[in-house]
């Protein structure tokens, strides 16, 4: 297997934090539903050596954007700049994806991502064998 390309649905979600108690660590269970919707949504199998993956996430356009500046997202003159960070979306994805696509996302010494605006919400993921670039 060389690569896979899959979609995840609905509006992307970035890696939150742990949050630590008297009563130990814990994942929020929003980031525990994601990483389990990015494990279901992954239909491949396990890849080797390194990797390189890219990310397009899509943000759904905010219902009081104006028809010019609709145009404009469509168009790809316009980016989210909101939250969550570029980072925190291709975290969720690598981590929830250990030991499924690849034994470790220590693997993948590559990666991209870019946000853009649609009209349907939703995170493109391409996973590839490192000699592709």
């Amino acid at each position: 297997m060389n690569s896979i390309r899959f979609t995840i649905p609905g509006e992307p979600t970035g890696k939150a934090r742990p949050r630590v108690t008297k009563w130990g660590v814990h994942t929020p269970e929003k980031t525990v539903l994601y990483e389990n919707l990015v494990k279901t949504c992954y239909t491949g199998g396990m890849f080797e050596g390194a990797l390189v993956m890219s990310v397009t996430a899509h943000y759904a356009i905010p219902k009081s954007a104006t028809k010019k500046n609709r145009e404009l997202m469509l168009n790809f003159k316009m980016f989210p700049t909101k939250k969550p960070d570029c980072d925190n979306v291709l975290k969720i994805i690598a981590d929830a994806l250990n030991g499924i696509a690849y034994k470790d996302d220590s693997q993948i010494v590559k990666a991209d991502i870019t946000k853009i605006y649609s009209d349907e919400p939703k995170v493109e993921v391409e996973i590839r064998t490192a000699g592709t670039f």
